[in-house]
């Protein structure tokens, strides 16, 4: 028999103050379903039973948040709630899944069991602590695993892509296309294949690339060259100097090489980053002027 003290582990009354840490940190490491309800809610003194019932059996594969609504408001208010007993469930920080209402037992089973880690979730989670420690066979065989069980696993597919990226960068560059549009995993493969393709184009020798431009300060190939070359050294200011400067001599050079350059480095920056916003408004004076 599973002990009280143990099962309060899993079973948290949860507050204004104590949310994040309770919820948003917490779901970082576990999965947590948050209970919305209210004392003199007829509904949630049905739904509640069922999921502490459904926490205990599942002995800390999932916590159970309860917010009491009229004694926390700030929290509720935060998340609309307007109907009550309202369910969200947590992982990673965010919402993956919720419902209002006091659903059956077996339909609030099955969301539970969407929301627990799949064996596809273990095998990645397995591939990328091997990856940590810099055992990529170990790792890469994992993620494989992983994909056999759930062929769009995003996590999975994104740690394949970066262990294939080093050793193939046009290969990994096509495993980390299949990232599934719309997840965190994807905007990661954005950046890292972005970052593969700057690195890629940044070939020739900067010395060089630089007394050529100071000869001829209309060289497009040589002003290109080393704007590549910056970018993939993480000089990414020098480098969008310069690829503007092409894009505003010639933005058609190289089927607009230029333009799609500052695309990836504002991919890899991101979109509030003071440089991203900066040069994405020079490219957009540029280009519609």
């Amino acid at each position: 028999m599973i002990s009280l003290s143990v099962v309060e582990r899993w079973i948290r009354d949860v507050t204004d103050a104590t949310f994040e840490p309770e919820v948003f940190e917490r779901s970082k490491s576990v999965p947590v379903v948050v209970d919305f309800w209210a004392p003199w809610c007829g509904p949630c003194r049905v739904l509640g039973p069922v999921l502490e019932r459904l926490a205990g059996a599942h002995g800390g594969r999932f916590v159970l948040a309860k917010v009491n609504v009229d004694e926390n408001p700030v929290v509720a208010q935060s998340f609309g709630i307007r109907g009550i007993p309202a369910v969200k469930a947590f992982r990673d920080g965010r919402i993956v899944d919720e419902f209002v209402g006091a659903l059956p037992e077996e339909a609030v089973r099955v969301f539970v069991d969407r929301l627990l880690p799949t064996e596809a979730d273990r095998l990645t989670a397995q591939g990328a602590a091997a990856e940590a420690r810099a055992a990529e066979t170990e790792a890469e065989a994992l993620y494989r695993r992983a994909l056999e069980l759930d062929v769009n696993h995003p996590a999975a597919r994104l740690g394949l892509g970066g262990i294939t990226l080093r050793r193939d960068p046009e290969a990994g560059l096509a495993e980390l296309d299949r990232v599934l549009q719309g997840t965190p995993e994807r905007a990661e493969a954005d950046r890292l294949a972005a970052r593969a393709r700057l690195a890629q184009d940044g070939a020739d020798g900067r010395v060089e690339l630089e007394n050529r431009l100071a000869a001829n300060p209309a060289d497009l190939e040589a002003r290109l060259g080393l704007a590549r070359l910056l970018a993939a050294m993480e000089q990414y200011e020098s480098a969008l100097s310069h690829l503007l400067e092409v894009v505003r001599r010639d933005r058609l050079y190289e089927e607009e090489a230029a333009r799609k350059a500052m695309l990836d480095i504002f991919e890899i920056l991101g979109p509030n980053h003071s440089l991203t916003e900066r040069y994405r408004s020079e490219l957009a004076r540029v280009l519609f002027s």
